[in-house]
């Protein structure tokens, strides 16, 4: 075999070739890497005939695969062959050693059709190929829109460039600008017979997301539910006791990437639960990408999704900010903190900054706090937004991690604690409110407002949880104004096109929202404010606050 050690192995030649034509993978994974990688099948550029040589695959699951590669524009990783109609997650397990995923361009041992999509632009999504729920994902895309361009596709044929989306209904030239780095154009072939007297199915990517529109042409294949639906929630009321409150509440989104915020299935659950619980202050962690979490912002403001545009009620000027730096790095992987806020609501950023969580041996033991203050009405307020690890998951051969271990808030904290008044801790502590890891908090009489009884994470196995490790800490002097309302939110946070394992219907995070509501005090400024009911498309933010 010649050429680059890429991932992809075309079918051997030479009858001396690894034992005369077959693949014996076994004998490759006694030597190194590049030798198991160089005899893996790359599933991305493999043809019909390539991908018959993996155990268990027929011609007609061969097509299938296919099929559903063009569908989606390629395979992410190797876990998403199992989603292929005849495939599934037995099947996988006994090819998942001899297949391996990589970009089409890694490799110079491509069949000849595979080299010849490799010649053709394919970054974004395939207008051609794409399903209602991937054009959905496109930035500056509406249900409305992506309804015309399926209704153009099927009457006219594919389309032959980018440009000629400016013939679709609600298409002009400066939506097409706005649109054109995001898509590409490949007609597709037509599908192969099937020798086994079926059509091979196409199926939708598994980061498809719920449509909440009967009429859009969705392929099969996908979750047995299309609609999403929401919980039935009660208005939250403005005044308590007569005085006017605000929600302010903390979500680790579960390594939120922009992969995953594009998925408009979590989209949905992330907007909707915030509309829908009347929060207008979010602390939020756990994010992958420092972009993700203004995709979730730009929502809320254009109301692209049907459910959010058709909110009732006023969805307010949001503004986000995120972490310069990362603040904590979990499994190996840098996450950054961020906040989500209404500024209609008399909420403006004051002043945002890392807390330094001091380094030793040029290794960083404690995570990194990061700090925001807000002024909330007439009130400040200082959010300290907390990603922590659980007990037990440092890193043992770091110097010191056995400390670490034990205190997982940096010392740092320490002066923070002592000189703020207006002081909350929210976030995912990693341990109950009664762990010995926090007896700072309690030394410096804080209030967890979340008991250890009560559990914050969620799953569809679990869905009342059975661990309490996200929680809201008040300072001495915020306890004056909260209201004494405090929430686990549990509902409407599965969607049908959020994948869960090998099914569908799973929760945008393993942890829940915990919303706390505090009096506060309207400034003059807003007292003469107007409700903002939408933003046009065109209003900027500064670059700080996006």
């Amino acid at each position: 075999m010649g050429g680059s050690l890429g991932c992809h192995r075309s079918i051997p030649r030479d009858p001396t070739d690894f034992s005369g034509g077959k693949r014996k993978f076994s004998a490759a994974c006694n030597f190194s890497n590049i030798l198991v990688n160089q005899e893996r099948l790359n599933i991305n550029t493999a043809t019909e005939e390539e991908l018959m040589t993996l155990p268990g695959v027929s011609r007609a699951v061969a097509q299938n695969i296919v099929e559903y590669r063009d569908c989606i524009g390629g395979f992410k990783k190797v876990e998403d062959l199992a989603l292929v109609s005849g495939v599934g997650a037995t099947k996988l397990e006994a090819i998942k050693l001899e297949i391996c995923v990589s970009s089409r361009t890694s490799s110079s041992q491509h069949s000849p059709s595979s080299l010849r999509k490799d010649l053709e632009p394919c970054t974004g999504i395939n207008i051609n190929t794409a399903t209602p729920a991937q054009l959905m994902s496109i930035r500056g895309m509406t249900e409305k829109i992506v309804k015309n361009i399926v209704a153009y596709r099927t009457e006219h044929g594919p389309f032959r460039s980018i440009e000629d989306l400016v013939r679709v209904n609600h298409i002009n030239s400066s939506l097409l600008d706005r649109i054109r780095f995001q898509v590409f154009v490949v007609r597709s072939r037509a599908p192969s017979t099937n020798t086994n007297g079926g059509q091979a199915r196409m199926h939708p990517s598994p980061t498809s997301f719920s449509l909440r529109s009967e009429d859009l042409d969705l392929p099969p294949g996908g979750p047995t539910q299309i609609l999403s639906t929401r919980p039935n929630v009660e208005p939250s009321p403005s005044l308590r006791d007569g005085r006017p409150v605000v929600r302010v509440a903390t979500w680790s989104l579960q390594a939120c990437s922009c992969d995953k915020a594009n998925n408009p299935g979590v989209r949905e659950v992330v907007c909707m639960t915030l509309l829908e619980n009347d929060i207008k202050l979010l602390a939020v962690q756990d994010l992958l990408d420092r972009e993700a979490l203004e995709k979730f912002c730009v929502e809320l403001n254009q109301g692209t999704l049907g459910s959010v545009r058709r909110w009732r009620q006023p969805r307010g000027l949001w503004k986000s900010i995120v972490s310069e730096n990362s603040s904590t790095h979990v499994d190996a992987a840098v996450t950054y903190s961020g906040f989500l806020w209404d500024s209609s609501a008399g909420i403006d950023l004051k002043n945002a900054v890392i807390l330094d969580s001091g380094v030793v041996g040029g290794n960083q033991l404690y995570p990194r706090l990061y700090l925001a203050r807000f002024l909330v009405g007439s009130s400040e307020l200082t959010l300290v937004n907390v990603h922590l690890q659980a007990a037990g998951e440092s890193n043992s051969n770091h110097r010191g991690a056995d400390e670490a271990r034990r205190q997982l808030l940096p010392p740092s904290i320490q002066e923070t604690l002592k000189g703020g008044k207006e002081l909350l801790l929210l976030g995912n502590f990693g341990c109950g409110p009664q762990s010995s890891e926090l007896d700072l908090l309690r030394k410096e009489k804080f209030c967890a407002l979340v008991p250890s009884t009560q559990f914050t994470n969620i799953s569809t196995r679990s869905p009342q949880g059975n661990r309490c490790l996200d929680n809201i800490w008040l300072s001495r002097s915020l306890k004056k104004i909260y209201s004494g309302h405090c929430m686990v939110v549990r509902e409407g946070l599965t969607n049908p096109w959020i994948p869960d394992n090998w099914s569908w219907g799973g929760v945008a995070s393993d942890h829940c929202p915990i919303v706390a509501e505090l009096f506060i005090e309207p400034s003059f400024k807003d007292l003469s404010r107007t409700s903002v009911a939408g933003v046009e498309r065109g209003d900027d933010f500064p670059k700080h606050e996006r």
